[in-house]
């Protein structure tokens, strides 16, 4: 059986892929399971950009075929950040309500302006040093009038996805993943890896 890399430390991340390729015949490692690789520096200006160069950085050092993906929100009204700085938005170590409380304090100074969002994960695959697939998952949805929600991790409590009428901290793990961006990437991933397996 082929062992395929999750190149992630975010265990959140993680335990969603895990689900999303849990029917594919394939073993999944992490960097958890590898000797500690330093974290490539992510200079891409698009998230399609920083998958490509995670997934060569981390495939080229551990020797695997590997899978990256870079992920973030995206808000109109802040022309489009936290964008590819998501996960380094105010600074590295912020926690997850300290960027809540500035990106609210900066769009309640603008109350005209949209509150269109977007959750955007790009995907990148790479065995022998070649790119062989990538693909870029997107849901649509505002932010939210306040934080709501235990659920998820990282944007979701103020992410409100319309058709659910909530954000995505307040549905079950499995609706979450049903329609959010990484479960739409790692599903056509999933269905790319079977078809190749198939031939």
């Amino acid at each position: 059986m082929r062992t395929l890399l999750v190149a992630t430390t975010n265990p959140g991340k993680l335990r969603e892929i895990q689900r999303l390729m849990s029917g594919v015949a394939i073993r999944l490692a992490s960097l958890a399971d590898l000797p500690p690789i330093e974290e490539p520096e992510e200079t891409g200006t698009t998230f399609e950009e920083n998958a490509r160069l995670k997934a060569r950085y981390y495939a080229a050092r551990s020797g695997l075929w590997t899978v990256a993906e870079d992920s973030g929100l995206v808000i109109d009204a802040l022309g489009g950040e936290p964008g590819v700085r998501s996960a380094r938005y105010l600074r590295v170590n912020a926690t997850y309500p300290e960027r809540f409380v500035d990106i609210y304090r900066r769009l309640d100074a603008q109350p005209n302006a949209p509150r269109s969002a977007r959750f955007v994960a790009a995907l990148a695959s790479v065995e022998d040093g070649q790119l062989n697939y990538e693909t870029t998952g997107i849901v649509e949805g505002t932010i939210a009038d306040a934080p709501r929600g235990s659920g998820g991790f990282g944007y979701d409590p103020i992410f409100f996805y319309p058709p659910y009428g909530q954000t995505l901290a307040e549905v079950s793990e499995p609706d979450k993943i049903a329609i959010a961006h990484r479960g739409i990437a790692f599903r056509r991933f999933a269905t790319w890896i079977r078809n190749g397996q198939e031939r």
